[in-house]
């Protein structure tokens, strides 16, 4: 992105964004990207990165673990590898080894599931591979502490068991001097130590002479000196020969590996940049979440549509203070170009100003903006930008003249890819013609199809906003009550500077208040204190607009509750009709299944018994109900003269009545719930809740 001037980012203040990003950064690598943040223009590439970031976001928010934990600056280390000759030591051989391992974390974390979730962190990894060779190779030398293996050669075991074996000699030989000593009492209180890497032992200065062997030393008191026995010097000869012969097969054993592994030193600088990568991914994901950043509709063309955009600085400062943000909503698009803001001072336009380019270079740097996500933000490939005083006193320009430099440059080289800024417009000069100059300026960016902001508080500005194709008005709304500003923007009507109420506010006497009154145009004073009279007008119809939403809110919310219960209602309703109709449905069936039993039992009665008349009388009983409670009620009261119900419980051998057409029979069998019952020649399966034990008349009167 072309920017004017090059402070541009300075005063938007971008630099203060930038700095926020590399306190998250834990890498030298995403350090310096951060640092150098670059704003670009491609479509492509812009969405890429603000995609890589709203999915880091997603991870960071759901708290998922992602595995990039190396944030050690090998890079010199890996160069060195790439020398020819070189050697590694062992402390850089572990950092290699912790960087490889993880981007073996990072490889196995991206499977099928994820390279498909989150299809953008891939494209990270999409170009390169994981070589296990390095770390294998690495253990195969080194143990985890980065010491050389005593098996990483076979001359290096047979020197260090050499030296085990010489060393417990040495120890065994030295145990025996220092207990002659002791016990001759040359010997100090600290009894031994080591001196340019040999065993010694310590002797009061007064008794050096007795000892024989050689002196390498005294204490600074001159109380002790320090002696290496006679008897051990050859010993500790043979271990310094030992440990020379170590050292020098573990240099030879490290640079064979630092020439194996030379050939993998761009593929482990690929691995370094990959974990800074992510690491500068997850420092865009965290600053998103501080100040709410989102991810709008990206558009390949100069558009803004910005709903409840936040300035990003004013966002988090005012969040650490417990204060609210007023957020901006506006479209600036091939119908409504250039936005004309007035209002009074320290009503909020510079910051509004403010919070549309910052947010526009974040985007294009690839940073999540704190807008609302159905936000529509195009591309831009330059953007001017004049706030402030800007006199110049090395080039002997005045606050005006410096303002019409720029505006020369403004008008010389935007077009229709361009956003502007500019601030109170015209500024600096006498009004009528500082008026017009503006007007003829913002008619030129008109004409030139650039987008852009200007404040003012000319009203030849804002009478052209009025009627000029591509310019709109808006205001920063000013609460007349109390006299304080309300930094809300409102789009498509002018906005009045509220001097008197100001001079009001502030404490000025009113007699001068009225005076200033009297010698404004009487024309312009009305015009003045129609906008002041339509913005509360405005204000007005916006908390009754906000009242009727809320009413409007609670009437749905109602709606919904009584859908819901006569839903319920109308569910239950369908329920009962269920059951009562499934009711009848199995009572259907019953009696269906009970007529198949009884047919079939009354066609195995006419195979078995002589009285052919008897089962036919069943079968018109069972076949032909017309006169069924007319039988059943004689049938009854002919049972009742000859049978009398009792409390007996269903047992075999017993008389029962049927309760549903009063027949009696003996019980002959029982199975579980049901019994066979013999009526006269016809056994019955019954239920024994049909069922009740009765006795003969004759009998209880016996």
């Amino acid at each position: 992105m072309r920017l004017y001037p090059e402070t541009a980012t300075i005063q938007l203040e971008f630099d203060k964004v930038k700095a926020l990003l590399v306190d998250h950064c834990k890498t030298v690598y995403a350090q310096e990207k951060a640092d150098n943040l670059r704003i670009h223009t491609k479509k492509d590439y812009i969405e890429l990165e603000l995609q890589q970031s709203h999915e880091y976001k997603l991870l960071y928010q759901q708290s998922l673990y992602f595995p990039n934990d190396f944030t050690l600056n090998i890079q010199k280390d890996i160069k060195l590898l790439g020398i020819p000759g070189a050697l590694l030591v062992s402390e850089q051989w572990i950092h290699i080894k912790k960087l490889a391992e993880n981007i073996s974390n990072i490889f196995r974390w991206f499977d099928t599931e994820k390279r498909l979730a989150y299809p953008s962190l891939t494209k990270v990894i999409e170009h390169t591979y994981y070589e296990k060779v390095i770390v294998e190779m690495i253990n195969e030398v080194l143990d985890e502490n980065g010491n050389v293996k005593d098996n990483a050669s076979d001359d290096l075991y047979k020197i260090r068991m050499a030296l085990y074996k010489r060393r417990n000699e040495l120890r065994r030989m030295f145990e025996k001097v220092v207990a002659k000593l002791n016990k001759a009492g040359y010997s100090a209180e600290i009894e031994e130590g080591f001196s340019n890497g040999r065993r010694v032992v310590a002797v009061f200065a007064e008794h050096k002479r007795q000892v024989k062997g050689i002196l390498h030393g005294e204490s600074d008191s001159r109380k002790t000196a320090f002696i290496e026995p006679e008897e051990t010097i050859p010993l500790n000869n043979e271990v310094f020969a030992l440990e020379h012969e170590e050292s020098r097969e573990v240099q030879r054993i490290l640079r064979a590996l630092t020439s194996k592994l030379s050939v993998y030193s761009g593929l482990l600088m690929g691995y370094l940049e990959i974990v800074g990568e992510f690491d500068f991914i997850k420092a865009k994901a965290k600053l998103a979440v501080d100040m709410n950043g989102q991810f709008p509709n990206l558009l390949d063309k100069a558009h803004l549509e910005l709903k409840d955009a936040y300035h990003p600085l004013l966002y988090l400062y005012n969040k650490a203070s417990n204060k609210p943000t007023i957020p901006v909503t506006l479209t600036l698009d091939e119908k409504s170009r250039i936005l004309v803001i007035s209002g009074p001072n320290a009503g909020g336009k510079t910051v509004t100003m403010k919070t549309i380019g910052l947010n526009q270079i974040m985007l294009q740097s690839g940073l999540l903006v704190p807008v609302h996500p159905t936000s529509q933000m195009g591309i831009f490939k330059q953007l001017f930008i004049h706030i402030g005083d800007t006199q110049s006193i090395e080039f002997e320009l005045s606050t005006y003249s410096s303002h019409l430099q720029h505006m020369k440059h403004f008008i010389e080289v935007a077009n229709g890819k361009t956003l502007f800024f500019i601030d109170e417009l015209g500024s600096g000069s006498d009004p009528n013609l500082g008026g017009a100059f503006a007007e003829v300026i913002m008619e030129e960016l008109g004409r030139r199809h650039a987008f852009g902001i200007v404040t003012t508080h000319y009203l030849n500005l804002k009478v052209m906003a009025n009627h000029t194709q591509g310019i709109i008005n808006g205001a920063m709304q000013f609460d007349e009550v109390h006299l304080q500003p309300m930094y809300k923007l409102i789009v498509g009507k002018p906005g009045s500077s509220y001097t008197f109420s100001i001079a009001e506010r502030i404490g000025l006497p009113q007699h001068l208040i009225n005076r200033a009154r009297k010698l404004v145009d009487e024309d312009h004073f009305k015009l003045d204190r129609l906008l002041n009279r339509t913005e509360q007008d405005l204000q007005q119809l916006d908390i009754e607009k906000k009242d009727l939403h809320k009413l409007i809110r609670e009437n749905e919310k109602l709606k919904k509750e009584m859908e819901t219960v006569l839903n319920k209602e109308r569910h239950q309703q369908q329920i009962e009709t269920l059951k009562h109709q499934n009711q009848i449905t199995e009572e259907r069936l019953a009696y269906l299944k009970d007529m198949e039993r009884k047919l079939k039992q009354v066609a195995l009665d006419w195979k078995k018994s002589e009285n052919k008349e008897q089962v036919v009388k069943s079968l018109h009983t069972l076949l032909f109900k017309g006169n069924e409670k007319v039988v059943v009620n004689k049938l009854a009261k002919k049972v009742d003269k000859k049978f009398v119900e009792i409390k007996q419980d269903i047992v075999v051998g017993a008389l029962v009545k049927l309760k549903k057409n009063y027949q009696v029979g003996e019980v002959k069998e029982i199975r579980g719930k049901r019994a066979i019952v013999q009526i006269g020649l016809l056994p019955m399966n019954v239920e024994i809740d049909d069922l009740v034990a009765v006795e003969k008349l004759e009998e209880k009167v016996e």
